[in-house]
């Protein structure tokens, strides 16, 4: 992996698992429940100028990762809800990086992305510890990529994304010397 790619995937890309055991639901759910914690951990004491920080060259500040992070996990814990009481709903799929060039991705305080953050993981976490097999099971359309997915797929990605944008925010803390 090359020095850009290594800093736009830090822990690596996302890689579906073939198979998900009950085993790795449950360290997927953690990865959920702990996620807002972890980053308030990681980022309670930054400045609004290191907020305003990119953390890599062409890509988002700190700021827009916080308010993309509450974004992305809103639209996903929707998404878990519609795959469980709709059949194969097909989902509305957003422009990421439009949303984080909007003013409240830019400018705004970072609190109201973290309790967004934090309100989220807490309604996902009972969610999805309330799941049956079954439901994991259960699948929505993704109309730009022409798929269906599993909720066992999308908790699997979703555990990466915690991961990925968190490592995102601790190598420039590191990078820095924050």
């Amino acid at each position: 992996m090359n020095s850009i790619e290594q800093k736009k995937f830090p822990i690596g890309r996302f890689e579906a698992p073939e198979n998900i055991c009950d085993i790795k639901l449950d360290e997927y759910i953690k990865v959920i429940k702990d996620f807002p914690g972890r980053l308030r951990n990681l980022i309670e004491n930054f400045s609004d100028d290191q907020l305003d920080t990119q953390y890599r060259e062409g890509g988002w500040t700190v700021r827009q990762l916080v308010n993309h992070i509450a974004d992305s996990h809103i639209n996903s814990f929707i998404r878990f809800k519609l795959a469980l009481t709709e059949d194969n709903p097909t989902i509305k799929p957003y422009d990421e990086a439009k949303w984080a060039e909007l003013q409240d991705s830019q400018s705004m305080p970072i609190k109201p992305a973290m309790r967004i953050i934090r309100g989220t993981h807490q309604r996902w976490t009972v969610l999805l510890k309330s799941m049956t097999n079954k439901q994991f099971e259960r699948t929505f359309h993704h109309p730009e990529h022409n798929q269906n997915y599993d909720l066992r797929h999308c908790l699997a990605m979703y555990a990466w994304h915690c991961n990925h944008h968190f490592a995102h925010i601790e190598t420039i803390k590191k990078e820095k010397g924050w």
